[in-house]
């Protein structure tokens, strides 16, 4: 029982912290694009694209955390069940 409850804690740990890390990625990425769009505005095009390129890299990281972390839930949960 003490394993199973260590699983669930690791699982919400993980999941808590692919967010946090994610939400932290975004907010330094929108303010450095909203920096760097404020000096030289003619960029702002190829400045946005490439914004969204790495926005697309930095979600992809969590969601292999999340995918992690589910199939901790259910696939390694029932095992000890």
């Amino acid at each position: 029982m003490e394993i199973l409850g260590n699983l669930y804690l690791s699982i919400g740990l993980l999941i808590g912290l692919c967010a946090f890390g994610t939400a932290i990625g975004f907010g330094l990425l929108g303010g450095k694009f909203l920096e760097s769009s404020a000096r030289q505005p003619e960029l702002a095009g190829q400045l946005q694209t490439r914004m969204f390129i790495v926005a697309g890299l930095i979600d992809a990281i969590a969601m292999i955390g999340v995918a992690i972390a589910l199939y901790m839930l259910f696939v390694e949960v029932p095992k000890f069940i």
